[in-house]
């Protein structure tokens, strides 16, 4: 038996006939087919195969799928009744609609005890409304078709940006580990020379050594065989130069001192080597607090390679991901808080229009909407580069002695604070007293620039890195 279903049109043509069913057979393997398309098929092939998938069937008379042969004869019955447009029952014009049944019967339907109590109205009225109900719904269905290809369209520029986005960021990778690579090898390269200069300078103080060691050798060599020569002559002369004898055997030899510190110095080459080498590399590597999140970033932002950094600029494509903010030229930190102290400190420079601050995870990014503790915005601002704002509830102005360069913000989420303080003399501009009941992201803001090719960039200060021991 068939699984209890509902049967759509498709499920009532036989796939060897593609007929509506007539006496619908059932195979072991699950196939319906016609008994006379069966019967055919068997008595050509000379074996009981199935004729969708050529499985055998182990039965000569495979049973009656009684449930598909009711459908399939209801169908027909329907067709029909299609066709010729008269009552079945009565051989009527079908010339009423009910709508309660939601089907044409003839006059003599419409008074009979099946839809006596029904709502009926003529054929042509009928059509006429349905025909406006039906475009209705149809252009719904173009609406959602429309919008199903602009989702399509997305998707695949989502997908290109996605891949073009890996490849940018593979680069910068390869290029930073050439840059590390490179430092390495200059490191070697440095820490070789000034091996071989130590082994060069040794080396020549110890051939120094060995060619005055040679020479007394052979000084030394030279008064041994004379002396002995002079000890085989005959008495007499042998006295007579003995005065010359002994002055040549008593000459004063020294034997060469054993030189201190000459051997290489291997503790001073290999002890700390890598402690030394990542000490000096930290010299050259810069760390910031903060990094600024790519996939937040507004169209207008154009954010440094280190991502430490913003201007404002030209539009740029990018994919607009439930993520990134449109509704303000904005961009988040990469990395939310929910608890402890955080700290980070904004180099302005030259920007007439900025908030920084904090926000909620939560905030609206694509709708209008503004920016105070309410809508979850805890920020300051500087509006045509001279007046400085708190974007409290209600927004209230700040009176600077002078305008600040660098602001350092301070966020402690357990004591509910954020605290901005003017970097160069560490006096507090203004205080965020809030209770914070979700994860919290740093806020960078500019206004917008028509002057874009000569805007200035709004920079997160680097920490200073040191490398001690304990």
């Amino acid at each position: 038996m068939m699984a209890a279903r509902a049967i759509i049109s498709e499920d009532l043509h036989c796939p060897q006939c593609s007929d509506i069913y007539c006496l619908p057979l059932l195979l072991a393997c699950g196939h319906n087919v016609c008994n006379h398309c069966l019967k055919k098929f068997w008595e050509m092939k000379g074996c009981r195969l199935c004729p969708v998938c050529g499985s055998e069937s182990p039965s000569a008379r495979p049973p009656i799928n009684l449930q598909l042969k009711i459908a399939a004869d209801q169908q027909k019955a329907q067709n029909l009744y299609v066709k010729h447009g008269d009552c079945l029952i009565h051989n009527e014009p079908l010339k009423v609609f009910c709508n309660n049944d939601q089907e044409p019967i003839c006059l003599i339907c419409q008074i009979s005890m099946q839809h006596k109590v029904h709502q009926c109205c003529p054929v042509e009225e009928a059509a006429q409304q349905k025909k406006i109900e039906i475009s209705a719904i149809l252009d719904s269905l173009r609406k959602t078709l429309k919008s199903l290809y602009n989702k399509k369209q997305q998707m695949e520029e989502t997908k290109a940006y996605i891949q073009a986005q890996s490849a940018q960021v593979e680069e910068e990778i390869k290029n930073e580990f050439r840059i590390l690579h490179q430092f390495l090898w200059d490191e070697e390269t440095n820490q070789l020379k000034a091996l071989k200069q130590e082994e060069d300078t040794k080396v020549q103080v110890m051939r120094k050594k060995m060619e005055d060691t040679v020479k007394q050798i052979q000084r030394l060599s030279s008064t041994i065989s004379e002396t002995e020569s002079a000890l085989k002559v005959r008495d007499l002369p042998f006295l007579l130069g003995y005065k010359e004898t002994k002055k040549r055997v008593k000459c004063n030899i020294q034997e060469p001192e054993f030189i201190r510190d000459i051997l290489i110095n291997s503790a001073k080459h290999l002890g700390i080597l890598k402690f030394k080498i990542w000490k000096k590399m930290a010299n050259t590597v810069k760390y910031a607090p903060v990094i600024l999140d790519p996939n937040t970033a507004q169209p207008n932002l154009q954010l440094s390679q280190g991502l430490t950094s913003m201007h404002y600029s030209r539009k740029q494509l990018l994919p607009d991901n439930p993520e990134r903010c449109t509704n303000r030229v904005c961009v988040l930190g990469a990395t939310g808080f929910t608890s402890g102290l955080h700290s980070w400190t904004v180099e302005l420079g030259q920007v007439k229009d900025w908030h920084i601050g904090v926000v909620r995870e939560s905030i609206k990014r694509k709708s209008t909407n503004c920016l105070n503790p309410d809508e979850g915005f805890w920020v300051i601002g500087l509006s045509d580069g001279d007046s400085l704002w708190a974007e409290s509830s209600p927004r209230a102005m700040l009176t600077v002695k002078q305008k600040p360069e660098r602001i350092t913000v301070k966020l402690d989420l357990n004591k509910g604070k954020v605290v901005f303080i003017n970097t160069a003399n560490s006096t507090v501009i203004y205080t965020f007293k809030d209770k914070f009941t979700e994860k919290i992201y740093p806020y960078f803001s500019l206004g917008l620039n028509e002057e874009w090719k000569n805007s200035s960039p709004l920079t997160i200060c680097p920490l200073t890195i040191s490398v001690n021991t304990e």
